[in-house]
């Protein structure tokens, strides 16, 4: 079971053009790529934040029980008035009074800025899936869309500080391919 679920996301994305490649392989900052490319207003716009379900594709990665909650976030960044990525991030509720005690008063902040500031978070290799309309991020990732696309690439990462972990999944949204090169 454990190797079922976590083979669905990979090492390498696939059949891609570079420049699709360059905005998911790139490991620094998301949020920091996205401001130097973004030639509008850049912002987060926080559209969930509760203790809640992991999705069932997370549960051996943050090694939560299928009915346990943790801390889930979920973002849009924006380049102007277009959403460009859907963030979504899982911390173990335990964690919420450790290392990520802080992740509830982000607010409009991101949280990139946050894991990229600290030299003590480390991240795990990036993995990749291309999500369809049956997995719920995409689902999610879709509301702010006009239109639907049939497929949306991701991206996904454990990040660790003092041994506790975050799971911090990107979505990349259609328009992020017209920001700058």
């Amino acid at each position: 079971m454990n190797v079922v679920r976590q083979s669905t996301w990979h090492p390498r994305p696939s059949l891609l053009s570079p420049h699709a490649r360059g905005w998911l392989q790139n490991r620094g900052s998301l949020t920091q790529l996205i401001q130097q490319r973004c030639c509008s207003e850049f912002r987060v716009k926080p559209v969930f934040q509760s203790l809640a379900k992991a999705c069932m594709d997370e549960l051996d990665v943050m090694n939560l029980r299928q009915n346990e909650l943790a801390m889930v976030r979920e973002v849009y960044l924006y380049c102007g008035e277009t959403p460009v990525v859907f963030a979504h991030s899982v911390v173990a509720e335990k964690n919420l009074q450790g290392a990520w005690r802080g992740l509830s008063g982000l607010g409009s902040r991101s949280l990139g800025t946050v894991l990229f500031t600290n030299p003590v978070v480390k991240r795990t290799p990036l993995r990749f899936k291309k999500l369809t309309s049956a997995h719920p991020l995409f689902r999610r990732a879709c509301q702010k869309l006009q239109r639907k696309p049939l497929d949306l690439w991701a991206r996904r990462s454990l990040f660790s500080l003092h041994e506790q972990s975050i799971l911090v999944t990107e979505v990349f949204l259609p328009p992020i391919l017209e920001l700058g090169q």
